[in-house]
Formats: structure tokens, C-alpha cells, sequence
């Protein structure tokens, strides 16, 4: 029986900025406390679209918090309910007894219940007796900011994926070749294909667990050509 394993998100916090036309103020020459806001529906004569930073960004599905990261089958809104097989599956909270837990995703470590031998995925869904391609090479990409580099272990992710899961539609396997954001990455692009659905979600908890390389300690970030050929220094 295969199991099929659900992905957990953590709500991201968003702000909700309006257009400088929207908001109107009296001006006061005494003091700016005395400032009134003035709706746009006086300004332009037209009602506003209700806007509440709950609903900001609603298109993204990484974005919805799941009250229960390990609900049964029947209740995680994923399996169909009028199958009858989706009553059969075994519960996660009960099939994941016993393996090593993780504040992250579903909160457990898949990468240690692999090293630990308490997992054998099978790589080929109709031959149990092929065995997988595991890769052990890292690949550092370095991050402009100040936040750590990027650590990217191939080991644990061909442990469980063929290469042509990745390569080359998600990544093209050439140096320089590919451009990464968290932006895309939240949007579902790129890590984002599969971290936020089917392992741990990009969240501000689980950063370290790809920036995992710390600066060195001569770093300075690096200057773009406005800044260094600024013309009113």
C-alpha cells in the first residue's frame, strides 16, 4: 500500500499596503495628531473593496495554516471522502509512531529515520528491487545578503527521488544556470515544488535549515555598480 504523505504550511504574516489615492487627510496647522482620515468612497465618489490582511495573498496555498498537520486521511481536505479505499489508509498519527520527531512540517525527521534504517523507500514504483542512485554531494550556493549560504545536500533528497524529479525541468544541472528566491520558493516554484507540499515549509523556524553555512569572517556584502561608481560621493 502506498502512503500518501500530506504537506504542512505555516501561515506567513502579510501587510496590506494602499495606494496613496485611497487615503485623504485634513491637514491641521497645529499638529500632525490632528490629521483625519477621509475614506475613498468621499474622495472618488465610489465604495471600496473590503480589504483585511487576512485574506492577503489567499491565492497562495502556502500561505494557509493547517490546524492539523496529521489529521487522518478522511479529514485532511486532500483525500477524496466518497472513496471508500480513504477509509482504509492508516492514520498518520498512528503509522509515524516511533519515528524520530522534528519541529518542522509534520514534525518528523524523514532524513534521520532513513539514516536510522527505519525506512526503505522503494525508488521504483513497479520493481522493489531496484535500488536508488544516492548522490553525496553538496552544493553550496552563496547568498548575497548577510543571512548564511545555502547548503544543498544531495544525499538526503536522492534517497528519495529519482535525479529526473529535478533535472533539468525544476533545475538545469549547469552552474549559474539558475535563478532561486524565496519569493519563487513560496510561490511554489523551484525548492518551493516540493518544500510547503510534501516536506518542511519555508518558514522563518525552518530557514536554518538551508542557509546552514556562515559567512566567513572577512565577508562584506557586495556593492552593485550605482554604488561604486556613485557620482556624489
Amino acid at each position: 500500500m502506498k502512503t500518501v504523505i500530506k504537506s504542512f504550511t505555516i501561515a506567513i504574516s502579510a501587510a496590506v499596503l494602499l495606494p496613496v489615492s485611497a487615503i485623504a487627510f485634513e491637514a491641521s496647522p497645529l499638529s500632525l495628531a490632528a490629521t483625519k482620515p477621509v475614506s475613498s468612497a468621499e474622495v472618488t465618489g465610489s465604495v471600496p473593496a473590503k480589504i483585511s490582511v487576512s485574506n492577503a495573498n489567499v491565492f497562495n496555498r502556502l500561505l494557509k495554516k493547517i490546524e492539523d498537520p496529521n489529521a487522518a486521511p478522511a479529514d485532511d481536505g486532500i483525500h477524496d471522502i466518497e472513496n471508500e479505499p480513504t477509509f482504509a489508509l492508516q492514520p498518520p498519527k498512528i503509522a509515524y509512531k516511533g519515528l524520530p520527531t522534528s519541529e518542522y512540517g509534520n514534525h518528523i525527521d524523514w532524513v534521520k529515520a532513513l539514516d536510522d534504517g527505519l525506512l526503505d523507500p522503494r525508488y521504483d514504483r513497479v520493481d522493489p528491487s531496484i535500488e536508488p542512485f544516492v548522490m553525496d554531494l553538496d552544493i553550496v550556493r552563496p547568498v548575497k545578503a548577510s543571512v548564511p549560504d545555502v547548503v544543498f545536500p544531495h544525499k538526503p533528497h536522492t534517497q528519495w527521488l529519482h535525479c529526473s524529479n529535478c533535472h533539468p525541468k525544476i533545475f538545469i544541472p549547469q552552474r549559474l544556470a539558475n535563478q532561486i528566491n524565496m519569493s519563487a520558493i513560496i510561490l511554489g516554484q523551484k525548492c518551493g515544488v516540493c518544500h510547503g507540499k510534501v516536506s518542511f515549509p519555508p518558514t522563518t523556524k525552518s530557514c536554518k535549515k538551508c542557509h546552514s553555512k556562515p559567512k566567513p569572517s572577512d565577508w562584506t556584502p557586495p556593492l552593485s555598480d550605482a554604488t561604486v561608481k556613485n557620482p556624489w560621493r
